[in-house]
């Protein structure tokens, strides 16, 4: 038995498993498997608590990262690991689904959490279904327990200092008929939400699209950024797609969410759930919001917010 092994496509990706994993490898006793795509990295993730790096050989320009599909799956099929956890981005869940169709295996996509069984090395899967509205319960019957997890679901992994586990080099995959024939960058118009301490985010009771900047300053003042619900990215166009926060958009963990005019219907909620203060401004007191927030005002967010970034700047001069 080969442990838990995780993959991801980046470092920050990479560690945020190696930190799940980490907890596993303890409950079941075993080691702890991440893959690198160069020495440096290899060296790193072996100082974050990997027990072993499988190293992926150096890719060309024209070969895409599923490439490796095959060579990952030989690799499990030949170590038989007992977990395998994937980054559920894009790409990440493609890889997982035809790594798992080659294991013969399942795969818990979207999973938000999991539960061990130490005896039976055993997986108990949770996953959102139903836009929020039920959590499913998956445990798997079949080896390796695949699952696919959200960025930002768990904390980085810390450093452990001069730890040094064992690196192992993997084949060269064999030819791809997929072939990179051009990449053109994503125009970003924000910055990343996710990785923003302080997010102020507009909803449907903000009346006009230039009333959004009560929320740029708001959010200024506190030294954040602005999201919003998915309607106002997708229906109104006010603020770009990769800033709207929900069960189908971006998933957020800061230190305080401020939502203003937001109703907080249960797709919204599942995207902010993980903040670690939630504070509401709506004038309806029966907004779903107030039920996640920590702290609320209900009240006409045009006269709320404005008196905030007044009493915010009087006591940053202070």
């Amino acid at each position: 038995m080969a442990g838990i092994w995780v993959f991801a496509e980046n470092r920050e990706q990479t560690l945020e498993l190696l930190n799940a994993g980490k907890a596993l490898a303890m409950d079941f006793a075993t080691k702890l498997t991440a893959f690198a795509r160069d020495m440096e990295s290899a060296r790193d993730y072996s100082g974050h608590g990997a027990d072993e790096v499988l190293l992926l050989p150096p890719q060309a320009d024209d070969q895409p990262l599923e490439s490796f599909v095959p060579v990952i799956a030989d690799a499990a099929k030949e170590d038989d690991p007992d977990v395998f956890l994937m980054c559920a981005t894009q790409r990440g869940k493609e890889m997982g689904a035809r790594i798992a169709a080659r294991l013969n295996t399942g795969l818990c996509t979207e999973c938000t959490g999991f539960k061990a069984d130490q005896e039976k090395k055993s997986l108990a899967m949770e996953r959102i279904l139903l836009g929020g509205l039920a959590i499913q319960t998956v445990v798997p019957k079949v080896r390796p327990q695949m699952a696919t997890i959200a960025p930002g679901t768990f904390d980085p992994a810390v450093h452990l200092g001069d730890k040094e586990g064992v690196i192992r080099g993997l084949p060269v995959p064999p030819a791809s008929a997929v072939k990179v024939v051009d990449r053109t960058p994503k125009q970003r118009e924000s910055v990343d939400i996710t990785e923003a301490k302080v997010v102020v985010c507009v909803g449907r009771g903000v009346e006009k699209k230039e009333d959004v900047e009560l929320a740029r300053e708001l959010a200024r003042v506190l030294g954040g950024e602005v999201g919003c619900s998915r309607p106002v990215a997708e229906e109104l166009h006010w603020l770009p797609e990769e800033v709207y926060l929900g069960i189908s958009g971006k998933k957020i963990k800061p230190d305080l969410y401020v939502g203003v005019g937001v109703s907080g219907q249960i797709q919204h909620v599942a995207g902010i759930r993980d903040s670690k203060v939630i504070f509401a401004i709506n004038q309806d007191e029966n907004a779903p919001i107030f039920d996640a927030a920590d702290y609320g005002i209900v009240g006409d967010l045009y006269q709320v917010v404005p008196k905030l970034i007044r009493e915010i700047k009087s006591v940053l001069k202070a």
